[in-house]
Protein backbone atom coordinates (compact mmCIF):
# COMPACT_ATOMS: atom_id res chain seq x y z
CA UNK A 1 0.00 0.00 0.00
CA UNK A 2 2.91 2.54 0.79
CA UNK A 3 3.75 2.41 -3.42
CA UNK A 4 -0.17 3.65 -3.63
CA UNK A 5 0.21 5.98 -0.98
CA UNK A 6 3.08 8.15 -2.82
CA UNK A 7 2.72 7.76 -6.40
CA UNK A 8 -1.38 8.87 -5.47
CA UNK A 9 -0.34 12.43 -3.40
CA UNK A 10 2.34 12.73 -6.24
CA UNK A 11 -0.78 12.74 -8.75
CA UNK A 12 -2.64 14.66 -6.44
CA UNK A 13 -0.62 17.94 -5.59
CA UNK A 14 -0.32 18.46 -9.46
CA UNK A 15 -3.87 17.87 -10.01
CA UNK A 16 -5.12 19.65 -7.11
CA UNK A 17 -6.91 23.00 -7.54
CA UNK A 18 -5.91 25.51 -5.73
CA UNK A 19 -8.30 26.75 -2.82
CA UNK A 20 -8.71 30.05 -1.27
CA UNK A 21 -8.72 27.81 1.97
CA UNK A 22 -4.73 28.25 3.84
CA UNK A 23 -5.21 24.37 4.94
CA UNK A 24 -5.25 22.74 1.50
CA UNK A 25 -2.08 24.45 0.09
CA UNK A 26 0.54 21.86 -1.12
CA UNK A 27 3.71 21.96 -2.36
CA UNK A 28 3.57 21.69 -6.19
CA UNK A 29 5.90 20.34 -8.40
CA UNK A 30 8.63 22.67 -10.57
CA UNK A 31 7.08 24.60 -13.04
CA UNK A 32 3.87 23.43 -11.69
CA UNK A 33 0.32 25.22 -13.43
CA UNK A 34 -3.13 24.24 -12.84
CA UNK A 35 -4.49 22.79 -16.14
CA UNK A 36 -8.47 22.22 -16.37
CA UNK A 37 -8.90 21.96 -20.00
CA UNK A 38 -11.25 19.95 -20.76
CA UNK A 39 -8.95 17.08 -21.95
CA UNK A 40 -7.24 17.33 -18.11
CA UNK A 41 -10.78 16.79 -16.86
CA UNK A 42 -10.75 13.46 -18.54
CA UNK A 43 -7.23 12.32 -18.07
CA UNK A 44 -8.03 13.54 -14.37
CA UNK A 45 -11.24 11.40 -14.09
CA UNK A 46 -9.69 8.33 -16.16
CA UNK A 47 -6.11 8.32 -13.63
CA UNK A 48 -8.41 8.53 -10.66
CA UNK A 49 -10.44 5.59 -11.98
CA UNK A 50 -7.44 3.75 -12.13
CA UNK A 51 -6.47 4.92 -8.34
CA UNK A 52 -9.71 3.47 -7.20
CA UNK A 53 -9.46 0.56 -8.53
CA UNK A 54 -6.20 0.20 -7.07
CA UNK A 55 -7.47 0.80 -3.66
CA UNK A 56 -10.27 -1.23 -3.89
CA UNK A 57 -7.78 -3.99 -4.58
CA UNK A 58 -5.58 -3.35 -1.51
CA UNK A 59 -5.85 -5.73 1.45
CA UNK A 60 -4.64 -3.47 4.37
CA UNK A 61 -4.74 -7.01 6.42
CA UNK A 62 -5.54 -7.30 9.87
CA UNK A 63 -3.52 -4.33 11.74
CA UNK A 64 -5.38 -1.60 12.65
CA UNK A 65 -2.95 1.01 11.77
CA UNK A 66 -3.23 -0.07 8.45
CA UNK A 67 -6.69 -0.14 7.91
CA UNK A 68 -6.62 3.27 9.01
CA UNK A 69 -4.40 4.45 6.61
CA UNK A 70 -6.08 2.32 3.73
CA UNK A 71 -9.37 4.41 4.88
CA UNK A 72 -7.43 7.80 4.56
CA UNK A 73 -6.59 7.12 1.12
CA UNK A 74 -10.23 6.06 0.47
CA UNK A 75 -11.36 9.17 1.48
CA UNK A 76 -8.66 11.18 -0.66
CA UNK A 77 -10.25 9.68 -3.26
CA UNK A 78 -13.59 10.57 -2.84
CA UNK A 79 -12.93 14.00 -2.37
CA UNK A 80 -11.36 14.10 -5.35
CA UNK A 81 -14.64 12.16 -6.97
CA UNK A 82 -16.48 14.84 -4.89
CA UNK A 83 -14.52 17.57 -6.80
CA UNK A 84 -14.68 16.46 -10.16
CA UNK A 85 -17.93 14.84 -10.46
CA UNK A 86 -20.17 16.34 -7.65
CA UNK A 87 -19.43 20.28 -6.86
CA UNK A 88 -17.51 20.66 -10.35
CA UNK A 89 -16.33 23.96 -10.09
CA UNK A 90 -14.47 23.83 -12.84
CA UNK A 91 -17.97 23.93 -14.71
CA UNK A 92 -20.57 25.97 -12.28
CA UNK A 93 -18.07 28.09 -10.54
CA UNK A 94 -16.15 31.40 -12.77
CA UNK A 95 -14.71 31.94 -9.26
CA UNK A 96 -12.76 28.63 -9.57
CA UNK A 97 -10.75 30.04 -12.27
CA UNK A 98 -9.66 33.28 -10.41
CA UNK A 99 -8.58 30.70 -7.76
CA UNK A 100 -6.19 28.99 -10.55
CA UNK A 101 -5.22 32.40 -11.57
CA UNK A 102 -5.04 35.60 -8.93
CA UNK A 103 -4.82 32.68 -6.32
CA UNK A 104 -1.91 31.51 -7.58
CA UNK A 105 0.04 34.64 -7.67
CA UNK A 106 -1.24 34.93 -4.03
CA UNK A 107 -0.35 32.01 -2.66
CA UNK A 108 3.22 32.34 -4.13
CA UNK A 109 3.61 35.72 -2.55
CA UNK A 110 2.42 34.50 1.12
CA UNK A 111 6.26 32.86 1.47
CA UNK A 112 8.69 35.18 3.11
CA UNK A 113 11.61 35.99 1.22
CA UNK A 114 10.73 37.01 -2.15
CA UNK A 115 13.94 35.36 -4.45
CA UNK A 116 14.30 34.85 -7.81
CA UNK A 117 12.60 31.24 -8.00
CA UNK A 118 10.08 32.59 -6.15
CA UNK A 119 9.70 35.42 -9.30
CA UNK A 120 9.84 33.15 -11.59
CA UNK A 121 7.10 31.29 -10.30
CA UNK A 122 5.22 34.28 -10.25
CA UNK A 123 6.35 35.25 -13.65
CA UNK A 124 4.76 31.71 -14.90
CA UNK A 125 1.77 32.29 -13.29
CA UNK A 126 0.91 35.49 -14.72
CA UNK A 127 2.19 34.38 -17.96
CA UNK A 128 -0.27 31.14 -17.65
CA UNK A 129 -3.31 33.37 -16.87
CA UNK A 130 -4.69 33.88 -20.32
CA UNK A 131 -4.64 30.11 -21.18
CA UNK A 132 -6.46 28.83 -17.90
CA UNK A 133 -9.18 31.63 -18.63
CA UNK A 134 -9.79 30.59 -22.36
CA UNK A 135 -10.18 26.77 -20.69
CA UNK A 136 -12.59 28.34 -18.11
CA UNK A 137 -14.80 30.14 -20.96
CA UNK A 138 -14.91 26.79 -22.75
CA UNK A 139 -16.02 24.72 -19.56
CA UNK A 140 -17.99 27.21 -18.32
CA UNK A 141 -20.24 28.22 -21.29
CA UNK A 142 -23.46 27.93 -20.47
CA UNK A 143 -23.24 26.14 -17.36
CA UNK A 144 -21.87 28.11 -14.83
CA UNK A 145 -24.05 29.53 -12.16
CA UNK A 146 -25.80 33.17 -12.54
CA UNK A 147 -24.87 33.92 -8.66
CA UNK A 148 -21.65 32.16 -9.02
CA UNK A 149 -20.80 34.78 -12.06
CA UNK A 150 -22.09 37.75 -10.58
CA UNK A 151 -19.76 37.26 -7.49
CA UNK A 152 -16.71 36.35 -9.81
CA UNK A 153 -17.27 39.60 -12.03
CA UNK A 154 -17.98 41.92 -8.56
CA UNK A 155 -14.83 39.86 -6.71
CA UNK A 156 -12.59 41.21 -9.94
CA UNK A 157 -14.13 45.08 -10.25
CA UNK A 158 -11.10 46.35 -9.30
CA UNK A 159 -8.51 43.86 -10.90
CA UNK A 160 -6.42 45.87 -13.24
CA UNK A 161 -5.08 48.13 -10.41
CA UNK A 162 -5.30 45.44 -7.82
CA UNK A 163 -2.69 43.17 -9.95
CA UNK A 164 -0.61 47.05 -11.28
CA UNK A 165 -0.08 47.51 -7.82
CA UNK A 166 1.03 43.93 -6.87
CA UNK A 167 3.85 44.35 -9.55
CA UNK A 168 4.80 47.53 -8.87
CA UNK A 169 5.79 46.71 -5.50
CA UNK A 170 7.82 43.62 -6.31
CA UNK A 171 11.18 43.41 -6.83
CA UNK A 172 11.93 43.77 -10.81
CA UNK A 173 12.40 40.50 -12.44
CA UNK A 174 13.27 40.84 -16.53
CA UNK A 175 9.64 40.83 -18.10
CA UNK A 176 7.48 40.72 -15.37
CA UNK A 177 5.46 43.63 -16.68
CA UNK A 178 4.61 41.93 -20.18
CA UNK A 179 3.33 39.15 -18.19
CA UNK A 180 1.38 40.88 -15.45
CA UNK A 181 -0.61 43.20 -18.69
CA UNK A 182 -1.12 39.74 -20.65
CA UNK A 183 -2.76 38.45 -17.55
CA UNK A 184 -4.44 42.08 -16.45
CA UNK A 185 -6.07 41.67 -20.24
CA UNK A 186 -7.32 38.32 -19.49
CA UNK A 187 -9.31 39.01 -16.34
CA UNK A 188 -10.60 42.19 -17.40
CA UNK A 189 -11.80 40.25 -20.86
CA UNK A 190 -12.98 37.07 -18.50
CA UNK A 191 -14.88 40.10 -16.25
CA UNK A 192 -16.11 41.28 -19.28
CA UNK A 193 -17.28 38.47 -20.71
CA UNK A 194 -18.93 37.08 -16.77
CA UNK A 195 -21.03 40.32 -17.20
CA UNK A 196 -22.14 39.97 -21.18
CA UNK A 197 -23.29 36.25 -21.13
CA UNK A 198 -24.84 36.17 -17.49
CA UNK A 199 -28.43 35.68 -19.21
CA UNK A 200 -26.87 32.41 -20.33
CA UNK A 201 -25.97 30.85 -17.85
CA UNK A 202 -28.12 29.22 -15.29
CA UNK A 203 -29.16 29.63 -11.63
CA UNK A 204 -27.07 27.62 -8.85
CA UNK A 205 -27.64 24.56 -8.08
CA UNK A 206 -27.33 23.27 -3.91
CA UNK A 207 -25.59 19.91 -4.09
CA UNK A 208 -28.79 18.49 -2.36
CA UNK A 209 -29.66 16.32 0.95
CA UNK A 210 -28.60 12.98 -0.86
CA UNK A 211 -25.24 14.08 -2.03
CA UNK A 212 -23.85 16.22 1.36
CA UNK A 213 -25.01 13.02 3.37
CA UNK A 214 -22.71 10.75 0.96
CA UNK A 215 -19.86 13.31 1.31
CA UNK A 216 -20.18 12.79 5.02
CA UNK A 217 -19.90 9.21 4.76
CA UNK A 218 -17.12 8.99 2.30
CA UNK A 219 -15.21 12.33 2.21
CA UNK A 220 -15.28 13.90 5.73
CA UNK A 221 -16.09 10.30 7.76
CA UNK A 222 -18.68 11.81 9.70
CA UNK A 223 -21.40 9.32 11.85
CA UNK A 224 -23.93 12.32 11.35
CA UNK A 225 -26.67 12.95 9.31
CA UNK A 226 -28.14 16.31 8.25
CA UNK A 227 -30.61 16.70 10.58
CA UNK A 228 -28.49 15.59 13.43
CA UNK A 229 -25.61 18.49 12.35
CA UNK A 230 -28.32 20.73 12.64
CA UNK A 231 -29.56 20.27 15.43
CA UNK A 232 -26.01 20.38 17.01
CA UNK A 233 -25.29 23.84 15.22
CA UNK A 234 -28.57 25.36 16.79
CA UNK A 235 -28.02 24.13 20.32
CA UNK A 236 -24.13 25.66 20.09
CA UNK A 237 -24.92 28.57 18.71
CA UNK A 238 -27.41 28.93 21.62
CA UNK A 239 -24.91 28.07 24.08
CA UNK A 240 -22.30 30.51 22.86
CA UNK A 241 -24.45 33.42 22.85
CA UNK A 242 -25.45 33.11 26.56
CA UNK A 243 -22.21 32.17 27.65
CA UNK A 244 -21.32 35.28 25.51
CA UNK A 245 -23.88 37.62 26.89
CA UNK A 246 -22.94 36.58 30.44
CA UNK A 247 -19.15 37.50 30.19
CA UNK A 248 -20.51 40.48 28.93
CA UNK A 249 -22.61 41.61 31.75
CA UNK A 250 -19.99 40.47 34.15
CA UNK A 251 -17.84 43.19 32.48
CA UNK A 252 -20.46 45.60 32.01
CA UNK A 253 -19.77 45.38 27.96
CA UNK A 254 -23.16 46.86 26.27
CA UNK A 255 -24.07 44.22 23.96
CA UNK A 256 -22.89 45.80 20.17
CA UNK A 257 -19.98 46.76 21.41
CA UNK A 258 -16.67 45.64 19.10
CA UNK A 259 -13.40 45.15 20.20
CA UNK A 260 -11.04 47.91 19.33
CA UNK A 261 -7.02 47.84 17.96
CA UNK A 262 -4.63 48.28 21.13
CA UNK A 263 -1.77 48.72 19.45
CA UNK A 264 -0.60 52.08 17.79
CA UNK A 265 1.16 50.53 14.58
CA UNK A 266 2.01 47.08 12.80
CA UNK A 267 5.43 46.84 14.36
CA UNK A 268 4.09 47.30 17.89
CA UNK A 269 1.45 44.64 16.98
CA UNK A 270 3.81 42.00 15.25
CA UNK A 271 6.44 42.53 18.78
CA UNK A 272 3.44 41.62 20.79
CA UNK A 273 2.69 38.51 19.20
CA UNK A 274 5.81 37.25 19.25
CA UNK A 275 5.64 37.51 22.94
CA UNK A 276 2.29 36.51 23.24
CA UNK A 277 3.12 33.60 20.89
CA UNK A 278 5.97 32.66 23.69
CA UNK A 279 3.61 32.95 26.18
CA UNK A 280 0.92 30.74 25.01
CA UNK A 281 3.69 27.80 24.34
CA UNK A 282 4.60 28.21 28.10
CA UNK A 283 1.29 28.06 29.53
CA UNK A 284 0.61 24.51 27.44
CA UNK A 285 3.48 23.65 29.02
CA UNK A 286 2.91 25.01 32.27
CA UNK A 287 -0.60 23.57 32.85
CA UNK A 288 0.30 20.05 31.43
CA UNK A 289 -1.93 20.76 28.54
CA UNK A 290 0.01 20.17 25.36
CA UNK A 291 3.71 19.30 24.87
CA UNK A 292 6.40 21.82 22.44
CA UNK A 293 8.73 20.10 21.13
CA UNK A 294 12.40 21.68 21.26
CA UNK A 295 12.42 21.84 17.19
CA UNK A 296 8.92 22.86 16.87
CA UNK A 297 9.78 26.88 15.60
CA UNK A 298 7.32 29.52 15.61
CA UNK A 299 4.03 30.91 14.67
CA UNK A 300 4.72 34.79 14.16
CA UNK A 301 2.79 37.67 12.41
CA UNK A 302 3.97 40.35 10.44
CA UNK A 303 2.38 43.80 8.66
CA UNK A 304 1.07 42.93 5.60
CA UNK A 305 3.54 43.35 2.68
CA UNK A 306 2.81 45.96 -0.35
CA UNK A 307 2.78 43.72 -3.02
CA UNK A 308 0.58 41.47 -0.84
CA UNK A 309 -2.11 44.07 0.13
CA UNK A 310 -4.13 44.59 -3.04
CA UNK A 311 -4.54 40.78 -3.66
CA UNK A 312 -5.43 39.91 0.06
CA UNK A 313 -9.05 39.52 -1.21
CA UNK A 314 -7.62 36.63 -3.13
CA UNK A 315 -7.02 34.25 0.31
CA UNK A 316 -5.95 33.66 3.54
CA UNK A 317 -2.83 35.65 4.50
CA UNK A 318 -0.93 33.46 6.23
CA UNK A 319 2.02 30.69 5.35
CA UNK A 320 1.87 27.60 7.20
CA UNK A 321 4.78 26.50 5.68
CA UNK A 322 4.63 22.51 4.52
CA UNK A 323 6.44 19.26 4.86
CA UNK A 324 9.78 21.17 2.93
CA UNK A 325 9.88 23.66 4.78
CA UNK A 326 10.11 22.75 8.21
CA UNK A 327 12.79 24.69 9.76
CA UNK A 328 11.25 27.99 8.80
CA UNK A 329 8.53 29.95 11.06
CA UNK A 330 4.95 30.28 10.25
CA UNK A 331 3.24 33.14 10.29
CA UNK A 332 0.60 35.72 8.94
CA UNK A 333 -0.13 39.07 7.68
CA UNK A 334 -2.24 41.71 9.02
CA UNK A 335 -3.36 45.35 7.58
CA UNK A 336 -2.47 48.33 9.96
CA UNK A 337 -4.37 48.25 13.05
CA UNK A 338 -7.12 50.74 13.31
CA UNK A 339 -11.23 51.09 13.95
CA UNK A 340 -12.52 49.46 11.15
CA UNK A 341 -11.19 46.43 10.38
CA UNK A 342 -12.74 43.30 9.61
CA UNK A 343 -14.07 40.73 11.81
CA UNK A 344 -11.02 38.70 12.68
CA UNK A 345 -8.09 40.97 11.53
CA UNK A 346 -10.18 43.32 14.68
CA UNK A 347 -9.96 40.22 17.14
CA UNK A 348 -6.35 40.06 16.47
CA UNK A 349 -5.43 43.64 16.79
CA UNK A 350 -6.98 43.83 20.28
CA UNK A 351 -5.30 40.74 21.40
CA UNK A 352 -2.92 38.61 18.91
CA UNK A 353 -3.62 35.19 21.13
CA UNK A 354 -6.93 35.12 19.66
CA UNK A 355 -5.20 34.15 16.57
CA UNK A 356 -2.43 32.45 18.13
CA UNK A 357 -4.70 29.97 20.06
CA UNK A 358 -6.17 28.94 16.16
CA UNK A 359 -3.91 29.66 13.50
CA UNK A 360 -1.22 28.94 15.20
CA UNK A 361 -2.65 25.97 16.15
CA UNK A 362 -2.74 24.75 12.63
CA UNK A 363 0.91 25.88 12.27
CA UNK A 364 1.76 23.61 14.85
CA UNK A 365 -0.39 20.93 13.83
CA UNK A 366 0.89 20.69 10.61
CA UNK A 367 4.57 21.02 11.46
CA UNK A 368 3.67 17.62 13.68
CA UNK A 369 1.86 15.98 11.16
CA UNK A 370 3.92 16.52 8.40
CA UNK A 371 6.70 14.45 10.39
CA UNK A 372 3.95 11.78 10.68
CA UNK A 373 6.38 8.29 10.53
CA UNK A 374 3.59 6.77 8.52
CA UNK A 375 3.31 8.59 4.76
CA UNK A 376 -0.57 8.77 4.59
CA UNK A 377 -1.44 11.07 7.51
CA UNK A 378 1.28 13.80 6.14
CA UNK A 379 -1.49 15.02 4.02
CA UNK A 380 -4.78 17.11 4.32
CA UNK A 381 -7.90 14.88 3.82
CA UNK A 382 -11.03 16.88 5.32
CA UNK A 383 -10.97 19.94 7.65
CA UNK A 384 -13.20 18.48 10.40
CA UNK A 385 -9.83 17.11 12.61
CA UNK A 386 -8.06 20.32 11.88
CA UNK A 387 -10.35 22.99 12.38
CA UNK A 388 -12.19 21.29 14.94
CA UNK A 389 -8.66 20.55 16.72
CA UNK A 390 -8.25 24.62 16.39
CA UNK A 391 -11.73 25.54 17.52
CA UNK A 392 -11.62 22.70 20.37
CA UNK A 393 -8.08 24.23 21.42
CA UNK A 394 -9.45 27.81 21.47
CA UNK A 395 -12.40 27.03 24.33
CA UNK A 396 -9.79 24.76 26.25
CA UNK A 397 -6.61 27.49 26.74
CA UNK A 398 -10.31 30.06 27.89
CA UNK A 399 -11.48 26.81 30.75
CA UNK A 400 -7.79 26.41 31.56
CA UNK A 401 -7.21 30.43 32.27
CA UNK A 402 -5.14 32.18 29.48
CA UNK A 403 -7.27 35.14 28.96
CA UNK A 404 -7.86 35.16 32.98
CA UNK A 405 -6.47 38.94 32.75
CA UNK A 406 -8.43 39.79 28.99
CA UNK A 407 -12.47 40.04 29.58
CA UNK A 408 -12.56 41.34 26.23
CA UNK A 409 -10.60 38.52 24.75
CA UNK A 410 -13.03 36.37 26.73
CA UNK A 411 -16.06 37.81 24.65
CA UNK A 412 -14.10 37.44 21.27
CA UNK A 413 -13.35 33.62 21.89
CA UNK A 414 -17.62 33.19 23.16
CA UNK A 415 -18.17 35.40 19.89
CA UNK A 416 -15.73 32.86 17.76
CA UNK A 417 -17.87 29.96 19.69
CA UNK A 418 -21.31 31.51 18.05
CA UNK A 419 -19.74 31.93 14.85
CA UNK A 420 -18.79 28.38 14.31
CA UNK A 421 -21.79 27.11 15.40
CA UNK A 422 -23.91 29.11 12.97
CA UNK A 423 -21.17 28.10 10.55
CA UNK A 424 -23.28 24.80 10.59
CA UNK A 425 -26.59 26.09 10.09
CA UNK A 426 -25.36 27.69 7.15
CA UNK A 427 -23.45 24.81 5.69
CA UNK A 428 -26.38 22.74 5.85
CA UNK A 429 -28.81 25.23 4.41
CA UNK A 430 -26.57 26.35 1.62
CA UNK A 431 -25.93 22.70 0.63
CA UNK A 432 -29.67 21.41 1.36
CA UNK A 433 -30.73 24.22 -0.58
CA UNK A 434 -32.72 25.83 2.22
CA UNK A 435 -30.72 29.06 2.57
CA UNK A 436 -29.19 31.32 -0.56
CA UNK A 437 -25.98 33.36 -0.55
CA UNK A 438 -27.84 36.59 0.67
CA UNK A 439 -30.01 34.44 3.39
CA UNK A 440 -26.69 33.03 4.67
CA UNK A 441 -24.58 36.60 4.70
CA UNK A 442 -27.65 37.95 6.54
CA UNK A 443 -27.33 35.08 9.12
CA UNK A 444 -24.40 35.71 9.73
CA UNK A 445 -24.26 39.50 10.01
CA UNK A 446 -27.12 39.76 12.13
CA UNK A 447 -26.61 36.36 14.31
CA UNK A 448 -22.98 36.25 15.05
CA UNK A 449 -22.72 39.44 14.46
CA UNK A 450 -20.12 40.22 11.72
CA UNK A 451 -19.37 43.06 9.23
CA UNK A 452 -21.03 42.63 6.11
CA UNK A 453 -18.53 42.40 3.82
CA UNK A 454 -17.48 39.46 6.26
CA UNK A 455 -20.43 37.86 6.41
CA UNK A 456 -20.49 38.17 2.61
CA UNK A 457 -17.23 36.61 1.89
CA UNK A 458 -17.82 33.73 4.63
CA UNK A 459 -21.35 32.69 2.72
CA UNK A 460 -20.33 33.11 -0.89
CA UNK A 461 -16.86 30.57 0.19
CA UNK A 462 -19.12 28.18 1.96
CA UNK A 463 -21.58 28.08 -0.91
CA UNK A 464 -18.50 27.13 -3.38
CA UNK A 465 -17.13 24.80 -1.04
CA UNK A 466 -19.70 23.20 0.91
CA UNK A 467 -18.48 20.64 3.79
CA UNK A 468 -16.12 23.11 4.91
CA UNK A 469 -18.02 25.27 7.56
CA UNK A 470 -19.21 22.97 9.52
CA UNK A 471 -15.87 21.08 10.29
CA UNK A 472 -15.08 23.77 12.96
CA UNK A 473 -17.85 22.68 15.58
CA UNK A 474 -18.51 18.91 13.91
CA UNK A 475 -14.55 18.51 14.76
CA UNK A 476 -14.48 19.89 18.02
CA UNK A 477 -17.96 17.90 18.71
CA UNK A 478 -16.05 14.48 17.79
CA UNK A 479 -12.66 15.30 19.94
CA UNK A 480 -14.67 16.20 22.98
CA UNK A 481 -16.58 12.78 22.94
CA UNK A 482 -13.20 10.93 22.22
CA UNK A 483 -11.56 12.77 25.17
CA UNK A 484 -14.71 11.69 27.33
CA UNK A 485 -14.01 8.26 26.43
CA UNK A 486 -10.20 7.89 26.49
CA UNK A 487 -10.63 9.71 30.45
CA UNK A 488 -12.81 6.73 31.12
CA UNK A 489 -10.64 4.10 29.35
CA UNK A 490 -7.54 5.27 30.93
CA UNK A 491 -8.37 5.53 34.31
CA UNK A 492 -6.25 6.87 37.34
CA UNK A 493 -3.53 6.85 34.66
CA UNK A 494 -5.10 9.30 32.06
CA UNK A 495 -2.95 12.30 30.53
CA UNK A 496 -4.50 15.00 29.07
CA UNK A 497 -0.69 16.36 27.63
CA UNK A 498 -0.44 12.51 26.38
CA UNK A 499 -3.84 12.79 24.85
CA UNK A 500 -3.38 16.22 23.22
CA UNK A 501 0.27 15.86 21.83
CA UNK A 502 -1.41 12.39 19.98
CA UNK A 503 -4.43 14.42 18.80
CA UNK A 504 -2.00 16.64 17.49
CA UNK A 505 0.28 14.48 15.73
CA UNK A 506 -2.85 12.33 14.04
CA UNK A 507 -4.54 15.61 13.35
CA UNK A 508 -4.95 15.09 9.72
CA UNK A 509 -6.83 11.77 10.78
CA UNK A 510 -10.62 12.04 11.08
CA UNK A 511 -11.82 11.04 14.60
CA UNK A 512 -13.59 8.33 13.67
CA UNK A 513 -10.57 7.08 12.72
CA UNK A 514 -8.23 7.79 15.46
CA UNK A 515 -11.33 6.14 18.04
CA UNK A 516 -10.87 3.14 16.27
CA UNK A 517 -7.13 3.45 16.72
CA UNK A 518 -6.84 4.85 20.03
CA UNK A 519 -9.60 2.82 21.53
CA UNK A 520 -10.86 -0.13 19.80
CA UNK A 521 -13.92 1.64 19.04
CA UNK A 522 -15.42 0.62 15.66
CA UNK A 523 -18.62 2.33 16.30
CA UNK A 524 -18.32 5.18 14.05
CA UNK A 525 -16.99 3.62 11.40
CA UNK A 526 -20.05 0.81 11.75
CA UNK A 527 -22.29 4.48 11.37
CA UNK A 528 -20.75 5.54 8.18
CA UNK A 529 -21.06 2.19 6.51
CA UNK A 530 -18.09 2.52 4.45
CA UNK A 531 -15.16 0.43 5.77
CA UNK A 532 -13.90 -1.24 2.85
CA UNK A 533 -16.77 -1.71 0.47
CA UNK A 534 -15.84 0.26 -2.21
CA UNK A 535 -17.33 3.49 -0.56
CA UNK A 536 -14.85 5.78 -2.36
CA UNK A 537 -16.86 6.49 -4.68
CA UNK A 538 -20.31 4.82 -4.73
CA UNK A 539 -22.48 6.82 -6.60
CA UNK A 540 -20.51 9.54 -7.05
CA UNK A 541 -19.26 9.17 -10.51
CA UNK A 542 -22.38 9.26 -11.81
CA UNK A 543 -24.10 12.41 -10.36
CA UNK A 544 -22.11 15.19 -12.01
CA UNK A 545 -20.80 13.93 -14.99
CA UNK A 546 -24.62 13.00 -16.81
CA UNK A 547 -24.22 17.38 -16.88
CA UNK A 548 -21.62 17.44 -18.58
Amino acid sequence: MRQLVDEFWEWRVAQQPRCADDLTRVVRPPGWTPDFSSAAIARYRKELADFEARWESCDPGSNVADAVDHMLIGSALARVRWELDVLRPWRTNPGFYVDQTVGVVFDLLTVPDIDDARMRDVHRALAQTPRILADGRANLDGHAYREFATLSATQLATVESDLAAVVDALPEYHDMSSAAGAAIDALVEFRGWLAGESARFVAAKPVGREAFERYLRTVALVPYSVDELLSLGRREAERAAFLERLERQRNGTPPAARPRPVFSGGAEQSEAQARAEQEVRDFYVARGLLGQPDDLLHYHTHPMPDYLAPIAWAGCADDLTGPDRLDQNGGAYFPPPGPDLPYFYAANAHDPRAGIVHEGVHYQQLTLSWKHPRAARRWYYDSCVNEGIAFYNEEMVLAAGLFDDAPTTREIIYNFMRLRALRVVVDVGLAAGTLDIPAAAELLEEMVPMDAATARHEAVFFATTPGQAMTYQVGKTQILALLNDAIRAGGPGFELRAFHDRLWREGNVPIALQRWELLGDRSDIELLGAAHDGAAHDGAAHDGAAHD
